[in-house]
């Protein structure tokens, strides 16, 4: 059976942050995930997580200035410092949390650009070195252009090659079904092939981005499809609610785990 995490950044907005958690479990998530949860110090995280009997499924490293723009700082040579601390900041976080998967974010540049591939290659090897010495993995996730204009991981063909080309085994994609559909298409052929790369899975429906519950996709098909490969990791609900978050949780009803 999928095992679905709440997106906290996105779900329960009817309360402040840190009373997601509480919210989400009641609605019977055992598991959820946040873009960012920098806002709680590690401490407090683990202990939201331990009060409300959650497992915190994936976060992003800190992106840069996020209110300034930056939606990451892989791709950019000058800015390898910050990401190198980004980085650090990020294992304290999993370290006292418990989350095994760290996404890291690409920041905008052309994707065929060698200084920015090479800036690129160096983050991966820099992070996911940093990362295994603890047990972690790095997460990959190429973003549509339409929601995120100019974003440099904007291919999944990209990804896949950018995570060959590291040989490191704890280098996996992030496989965000509503990105994939936008770009490609050919959810179902495309998520069994990369089956062997995919260390999470997110979903939202397409193209309104709201509750995987119709639009372009048939989700009951495409979550039995996941079952069906024997992927048994997290599938990140990153979507936006249509009205209230408890509102919008029907789909949700023949998966609840409470």
């Amino acid at each position: 059976m999928p095992r679905f995490a709440a997106n906290l950044t996105m779900m329960f907005n009817e309360v402040a942050f840190p009373d997601r958690f509480a919210a989400a479990a009641a609605a019977g998530f055992k598991a959820v995930e946040c873009l960012f949860p920098y806002a709680l110090t590690p401490e407090r995280l683990a202990q939201t997580l331990e009060r409300d009997g959650l497992t915190l499924a994936l976060f992003n490293l800190a992106p840069g200035d996020w209110e300034a723009g930056d939606r990451g700082l892989a791709s950019d040579p000058a800015r390898f410092d910050a990401l190198k601390a980004s980085v650090g900041q990020g294992i304290e976080y999993a370290l006292a949390s418990g989350a095994t998967r760290l996404h890291m974010m690409a920041g905008f540049a052309d994707s065929r650009d060698p200084v920015a591939l090479s800036a690129y290659a160096r983050a991966i090897e820099h992070a996911a070195g940093r990362l295994a010495d603890h047990g972690l993995d790095l997460l990959l996730e190429p973003i549509n252009g339409r929601n995120m204009p100019g974003y440099f991981l904007n291919d999944f063909a990209l990804a896949e090659r950018l995570i060959l080309q590291s040989g490191a085994p704890n280098v996996r994609l992030q496989y965000d079904v509503y990105h994939q559909q936008i770009l490609h298409g050919d959810v179902a052929m495309s998520f069994r092939r990369l089956l062997p790369l995919v260390g999470h899975v997110q979903v939202a429906s397409v193209p309104s981005r709201h509750e995987p519950d119709g639009e372009e996709l048939n989700w009951p098909f495409v979550f039995e499809m996941i079952d069906a490969t024997g992927y048994d990791g997290f599938v990140g609900c990153e979507y936006v609610p249509r009205t209230t978050t408890e509102a919008g949780l029907g789909w949700f009803q023949p998966w609840r785990t409470r």
